[in-house]
Parts: structure tokens; sequence; C-alpha cells
């Protein structure tokens, strides 16, 4: 399961953007609460009376470890094939084509307005003979200023965009986490652990297909929220500076016929 966000391909670790589970050790086991054969202590017990008088917080310990001395229980193994999954999750599957149909939006209108700002630079140079100079230099900062704007707009798309992904990724994760549970529980395993991690196993321990179905049945979709703009996602790309013509000398009417 840790492995999740990592091979969602939405381009998170390029975002710069870490899902929760992420962030643990690719190596961590999963073990399922109530199948270690151990009763789980309750929040309020988890630490000991002298620690909690002394505020000292005690080294913490996994959910389920049983106390120092008592041997732990057997080992009941499942395997979950993460990448398996999420290529037969239909949520998954909507969130990536999702986010990568804003990217490509997103990277189209960037493209169309760096064209803008190079045509706009270009109408500049070929202006700078005739304009004077004070008007020229009132020209230029005015694209500038124009091209800071897009790039803040831009940024704030891209950033919308991160956001979006990383809210659905923690969807799919916890209700990812939920089925593995209940699936753990219903063939009293006590420890599911990542495929990657396998060398070699009978098949009778792959828990892959079992989940795969039944996270497709409890989760059919992720609600994602619509491109607006108030996160800058709607906002209309900035349009290239309209140069305008050289001023003209008024030219003077023809008088009117009588």
């Amino acid at each position: 399961m840790p492995c999740l966000a990592l091979a969602l391909g939405l381009g998170v670790a390029a975002l710069g953007v870490t899902p929760a589970m992420a962030q643990q050790n690719q190596q961590q086991w999963f073990v399922p609460p109530g199948q270690d054969g151990s009763q789980r202590p309750a929040q309020g017990q988890q630490r000991p009376p002298q620690a909690q008088q002394q505020g000292q917080r005690p080294a913490q310990r996994p959910a389920g470890t049983p106390p120092a001395g008592q041997p732990p229980p057997t080992a009941v193994i499942g395997i979950v094939d993460v990448p398996e999954i999420q290529r037969e999750s239909t949520a998954f599957n909507q969130v990536r084509e999702e986010i990568e149909r804003r990217r490509q939006k997103l990277n189209d209108d960037l493209q169309r307005e760096q064209t803008g700002w190079r045509d706009a630079q270009q109408q500049l140079a070929n202006l700078r003979a005739t304009l004077p100079p004070e008007q020229l230099r009132q020209r230029e900062r005015d694209l500038q200023d124009r091209i800071t704007e897009s790039q803040r707009i831009f940024r704030e798309r891209s950033r919308g965009i991160e956001q979006v992904a990383q809210q659905a990724l923690i969807e799919i994760e916890q209700a990812l986490g939920q089925v593995i549970r209940q699936v753990a529980a219903s063939r009293s395993v006590n420890l599911v652990v990542p495929r990657p991690l396998v060398i070699l196993s009978d098949p009778g321990f792959d828990l892959t297909t079992e989940v795969a179905q039944q996270f497709n049945r409890q989760l059919r979709s992720v609600t994602i929220p619509p491109e607006t703009a108030a996160t800058g996602a709607d906002a209309p790309a900035a349009q290239p500076a309209a140069q305008p013509a050289p001023q003209r000398p008024a030219q003077a009417q023809p008088a009117q016929r009588r």
C-alpha cells in the first residue's frame, strides 16, 4: 500500500505533491486490526501511567504489538499487488484521465500564451526605429507586466491541479486501505505484504484479484471539484499585448461639395 501514490501515474512526484501514504516507509507491513490474536489497547491507554505523569512520551509500538516477553501471533500472510489494483480501478483511472486532461489544457494554454509573448516582442522590435524612446519603454513595461501576470495565473492553475490530484489520491488510498482490511479479515489474514517485496509465494497467498473486485464495487468514482476561476484553473490565459500601430498624422478631411 505505501506505493499507492507513486504508482498513480498522475505526475505527483513532478508536482511536488506527496500524499500521506507515499510518505510511509515502502517496506512497512500492513497489519489489519483485530487479526493478530491480541486486542488493541484503547487510545487513552496507549501510554503507561508513569510516562503520562512525568510528561514523557513513551516510544510508540505498532498497533497490536504483544507485550514484552509474549511471542507474536502466528503469521497468516496475504499478498497485494497495488499497481495491478490501480490498473483495474475505475476510480483511479477516472482521476488519472481527468488530471491528465487538465494538465494538457494548461500546457496548451501556456504554449499559446508564450507564442503571443514572442509575437509581441517581435512587434516591439520592429517599432524600435520609429517610436520615441519613452513610448517604446512604456510599451515594453506594459508587455512585461502582462507576462508577469500571466505567469502568476499559470502558477495558480498548476497549484490548483496539484491540490485536486492530492485530494483524490487521499480518498482513493483511504478507500483501498479499508477494502484491504475487509478482505484480510474475511481470510483471517493478519499480515499483508506488498508484492514488490515478495520473491516467491504460493498463489493462494495472493489477495489482489479479490481486493480489486471489491474495491471497484465500493468506489466506482471520485468526485473531483470542477475547475473554477477562484482557483485560477478556469481563468483565461492572458492575451498577448496588442501592439497599436504607429500613430499617423491626422489627414485633412476633404471639403464637401455643395
